[in-house]
């Protein structure tokens, strides 16, 4: 796959690892385009790690022998996350430890999720871009401030704290970005 193919999202082989291309910059030095650079920032599969690098228009990469898998989440015990696969009811089982950041969108039986299988095996969690929680603990909201901008702390379901609007109460539903942690809008 040609450095002018690897979009955002896209699973290659850099160094002999599986990395997921998390954000590209494209720089043209010249005009005619012929010393384009195209910057990566990925993320290892395996070990988790952030790999940045650089390659030229007419560089490439291998595509990672990868599957991304429709999944739903059964449960989630103290050291591992349980997933079934939605097509052949496989399960597969991920450690709570390489998730750190996607566990805090999940909840029993949520679906959209895609598990990351390398070599046969569950190394991570895809969660879609935005996901709808609950909220479980916030302030009251004071009569007469849903005028100004201010946001408060929120405790969803899944013990993850995120700024909202002062307006919002307990058991409210609301939407939350995935990639940055903040409050969206109401679902």
């Amino acid at each position: 796959m040609q450095a002018k193919e690897i979009s955002t999202g896209a699973i290659v082989v850099f160094e002999g690892e599986p990395v997921i291309i998390e954000s590209l910059k494209v720089q043209s030095p010249s005009a005619r385009g012929g010393a384009t650079l195209y910057k990566y920032r990925a993320r290892n599969l395996v070990t988790k790690q952030k790999v940045d690098f650089v390659l030229k228009g007419g560089d490439s990469l291998d595509e990672a022998d990868f599957q991304k898998r429709a999944v739903t989440m059964m449960y989630s015990d103290p050291t591992h996350l349980h997933l079934m696969d939605v097509e052949t009811y496989n399960q597969y089982s991920v450690e709570l430890a390489s998730i750190e950041w996607e566990r805090n969108f999940l909840v029993d039986g949520c679906e959209g999720l895609y598990a990351l299988i390398y070599n046969d095996e569950c190394v991570g969690v895809q969660v879609p871009a935005t996901m709808e929680l609950t909220v479980a603990q916030c302030d009251p909201g004071v009569k007469g401030n849903s005028a100004t901008s201010r946001a408060k702390p929120a405790t969803l379901e899944t013990g993850f704290v995120i700024q909202v609007p002062e307006y919002l109460k307990e058991g409210e539903r609301v939407k939350v970005d995935t990639r940055t942690g903040e409050f969206l809008s109401r679902a």
